[in-house]
């Protein structure tokens, strides 16, 4: 056993993918599993169970898994320690995106690490943001992106863009598109596709209709935003998302999106940290690279305004 599988191990059980794992590592696929099977034989353990979409920790990997983070996090420290003297970005930082995001900006971050801190190591993990923010504050994370944070003791939070939500619905053809705004009192008279009430799009929601006295018509709860999408494509209701998650989806063109208005409801995405971590030029260096392709999105998918 030794870091550099450690490292492996921990990348492939974070992303849940053999795949994603070795382009965050650019390592060759067949070299990264042949690295992780040496660790299971080493131990005398299974530590990962492959299945069609990917992989899951065994009850012994979980254990390693827990093991691996505390022995990386230590190593990493003690990397940057010794470059801070230099003010070098070296070690390893993890970073958790939420799933919408996540999809627009992993490909220029990981390309932007790789320019810029090319002594450092990435990791990149999905997740709510409740799971990101519990995640900073154990030191599973080192820094993430949050909607809506509710400013836990043990972060410190800087909002970056203000994204607007929409009624989002299928448009049943390119002539049939609608952009009119909708009042948010009359949102009862759609069938919604909600996220589940741990979703903080779904927490604003329902926050914002109790305030206003409305009752909402929940036809499905579903966890993914891109299975929402699909089933509002497929006309089982409507959503209520940000443009970004639409633009993500790829599938714009098959829907209209409608402001919500009186009053308007907006999603806040935040960067979050925590206020327990010393700063390095690694974590400072990495937050900036961050900030600076979030700043950069288009600001019709990401900072909400209203598509043209």
């Amino acid at each position: 056993m030794n870091l550099k599988q450690l490292e492996y191990f921990v990348s492939v059980a974070e992303l849940g993918s053999f795949s994603k794992a070795a382009v965050v590592l650019d390592i060759a696929q067949p070299a990264l599993s042949r690295q992780v099977r040496a660790l299971e034989i080493d131990l005398r353990e299974t530590l990962l169970l492959r299945n069609g979409r990917g992989v899951t920790l065994t009850q012994a990997g979980q254990r390693l898994f827990e093991h691996s983070v505390a022995i990386l996090q230590q190593v990493a420290l003690a990397r940057e320690d010794m470059g801070a003297t230099r003010d070098e970005p070296v070690g390893r930082i993890t970073i958790g995106l939420p799933p919408t995001i996540g999809r627009q900006i992993t490909l220029p971050l990981i390309d932007g690490f790789k320019r810029q801190m090319p002594k450092a190591r990435l990791a990149i993990v999905e997740g709510l943001s409740t799971h990101i923010a519990e995640w900073i504050t154990s030191g599973r994370v080192d820094l993430g992106l949050l909607y809506n944070p509710e400013a836990p003791p043990g972060l410190e939070i800087k909002p970056l863009l203000e994204e607007r939500l929409y009624l989002v619905q299928a448009s049943g053809g390119e002539g049939r598109k609608t952009t009119q705004a909708l009042p948010l009192a009359q949102l009862g008279r759609y069938p919604l596709v909600v996220p589940e009430r741990a979703h903080v799009i779904r927490r604003l929601i329902d926050t914002q209709a109790t305030l206003v006295g409305l009752k909402l018509n929940i036809a499905w709860e579903v966890s993914s935003i891109a299975a929402i999408i699909d089933l509002v494509c497929a006309g089982y209701g409507h959503a209520v998302l940000t443009a970004s998650a639409v633009a993500a989806s790829g599938r714009a063109d098959e829907l209209s999106v409608r402001p919500l208005i009186e009053p308007p409801l907006a999603s806040v995405l935040c960067l979050a940290t925590s206020s327990h971590k010393r700063s390095t030029p690694l974590t400072r260096q990495a937050t900036q690279l961050l900030v600076d392709l979030v700043r950069g999105l288009p600001q019709g998918a990401a900072a909400g305004s209203q598509p043209g």
